[in-house]
């Protein structure tokens, strides 16, 4: 062995370790010193713990959650999209115990309005929090039971989005909400699309000869239920598992369209070609978005789409 890793070793026994090794050699080790190595031993085990809570929280941010937006909230002129409780604590809280983190909250009530800490623990005992307060939340037409209840859920949501240092997709807008609509649902990206095709083609194999899986009702289908769009094509097999076993193929089936060849043999049929770099699909000419002047495609909105034969 080594003096470097001689080195290593000496420095990874604990004085706990090395306060049994001195009572072993000599039984009349002072009541005294072994005290002071039993408190030595505590602020080691601090130290390494704290440095696992900061190795794992480094890990945890190194590929953090995409959490959505998946509510909206409405009342009078007011309306606004942000992220609720459940999502953003089901999406963070799979993410941190892969790395042996987890959170919990604290709450009071004073006169000064509701508090809620946030507490992130890691396995090794270190743990570190923060907290944040407001008084009840009396907009809309809450009781006094739901006034506190709202302002402790949007606590309890911000302060676990400040100690993970994480934001929801696009940021909540509360302050500017009575002025914007309420946004729809993002548009996928072009490895999403190429994602959501796949699976479509998948299940197409197993869909009856007079239906198709319509890709706009399965991309519907896969935001609303697991607030994001899949990604890889790795998972394809996973979401179509998923959708068999749940009962939604029908969701997401429509009549199959009679190819207009049929009623005029030899015809060339058109198609539209999007040149979008992040879609490249094509599609028929009657599903185009837009206008007739101005037609779009039909998933990414490009007007950059010429005609093709098919």
């Amino acid at each position: 062995m080594d003096s470097e890793n001689q080195l290593q070793t000496t420095e990874q026994v604990s004085p706990l370790a090395h306060a049994a090794s001195l009572m072993a050699a000599n039984s009349d080790l002072d009541v005294t010193k072994l005290k002071e190595l039993l408190e030595l031993q505590e602020r080691y085990e601090a130290i390494q713990a704290k440095k696992a809570y900061s190795a794992a929280m480094t890990a945890f941010k190194a590929n953090p959650p995409e959490i959505i937006k998946d509510k909206t909230v409405s009342y009078g002129q007011t309306s606004y999209n942000h992220a609720s409780l459940g999502n953003v604590t089901s999406c963070i809280n799979v993410a941190l115990s892969k790395h042996g983190l987890s959170a919990s909250w604290l709450t009071g009530q004073s006169e000064g309005g509701i508090q809620v800490t946030c507490r992130i623990s890691h396995i090794h005992g270190h743990s570190e929090s923060t907290s944040l307060s407001a008084p009840p939340d009396d907009s809309g037409k809450k009781n006094k039971i739901q006034q506190i209840s709202s302002t402790i859920t949007y606590l309890e949501r911000y302060t676990l989005l400040a100690l993970t240092g994480l934001a929801t997709y696009e940021g909540d807008d509360d302050a500017n909400a009575a002025e914007k609509p309420p946004q729809g649902p993002p548009k996928p990206t072009g490895k999403q699309i190429a994602a959501i095709q796949a699976i479509a083609a998948d299940l197409q194999e197993s869909a009856p000869p007079d239906m198709t899986i319509s890709v706009k009702e399965l991309t519907a289908l896969l935001y609303s239920s697991k607030g994001c769009y899949p990604d890889e094509k790795t998972v394809v097999g996973d979401v179509v598992a998923w959708i068999i076993t749940n009962g939604k193929t029908g969701q997401i089936m429509v009549p199959t369209k009679k190819e207009k060849q049929e009623e005029a043999p030899g015809k060339a049929q058109f198609k539209y070609q999007c040149n979008n770099d992040e879609c490249g699909i094509r599609f028929p000419v009657d599903e185009a978005k837009g206008t007739k002047d101005k037609p779009l495609c039909k998933m990414c909105g490009s007007d950059n789409i010429e005609r093709a034969v098919d």
